[in-house]
């Protein structure tokens, strides 16, 4: 019997496990991995589904398995994906030559704008990682691929170079690099990552959330810089 074109077209790709490229699928594999970060990012990978996926996507189900042949794997990228969203701006900053101040205020305005506009991210990504610790070195990479390794040293040694100087000049308490730059990320993302527990803890809705991050852009910078004056 004579093979029809679709069933040597997939024969083909259970043989290769590829996808041949074009604009055309490089288009549709873009559409669906839109959709997976919305429906992951929002439902977490377990209680994301692969119907709700090809719905947001506008595809037949069956082109998630022909792309990215199983949920994990698409849970995978969609994961790679948003790790490498949280961090690469914020360590540039953090290794510029800008002064510690407007160090600070830079990484809060990026981030809380940042975050207004995926406040699932953080959640998400600590979800992930309780879940599937395997995903850790995932994270890494994702920050180092945009980001080239040696910029983690640099952070490391201007943010020293800098708070030094201003603990000899006893404008500063003495604090290390790492400390200072997690406990700024930690001020920035901790609002959204607990943001359900924050709502529901002090009784707003989404809008008080909004006006609650709106005035932590203007009053975060300077309470951050305030706590490490002698």
């Amino acid at each position: 019997m004579v093979k029809s074109f679709s069933q040597r077209g997939s024969r083909k790709r259970r043989r290769t496990g590829r996808v041949k490229r074009t604009r055309s699928t490089e288009e549709t594999e873009q559409r669906i991995l839109d959709a997976a970060h919305a429906v992951f990012v929002r439902a977490g990978t377990a209680g994301a589904r692969t119907l709700e996926i090809a719905k947001e996507a506008g595809v037949n189900p069956a082109l998630l398995h022909y792309y990215f042949r199983t949920k994990e794997r698409l849970a995978e990228a969609v994961f790679r994906r948003a790790a490498g969203q949280l961090l690469p701006a914020v360590v540039r900053i953090l290794a510029s030559d800008a002064t510690l101040e407007d160090k600070v205020e830079q990484v809060v305005q990026v981030e809380l704008q940042f975050l207004s506009k995926a406040p699932y991210l953080p959640g998400y990504i600590l979800s992930e990682l309780a879940h599937h610790p395997d995903r850790a070195p995932q994270l890494i990479a994702a920050v180092t691929g945009e980001v080239p390794v040696a910029l983690g040293a640099q952070v490391r040694t201007v943010l020293a170079k800098q708070i030094d100087a201003r603990v000899r000049d006893r404008t500063m308490h003495p604090i290390s690099p790492d400390q200072f730059a997690v406990n700024l990320l930690a001020l920035c993302v901790f609002p959204f990552a607990a943001r359900p527990l924050f709502m529901a803890l002090f009784g707003i809705d989404q809008k008080g959330f909004e006006q609650f991050i709106d005035r932590r852009r203007k009053e975060l910078a300077p309470f951050f810089l305030r706590a490490l004056r002698p």
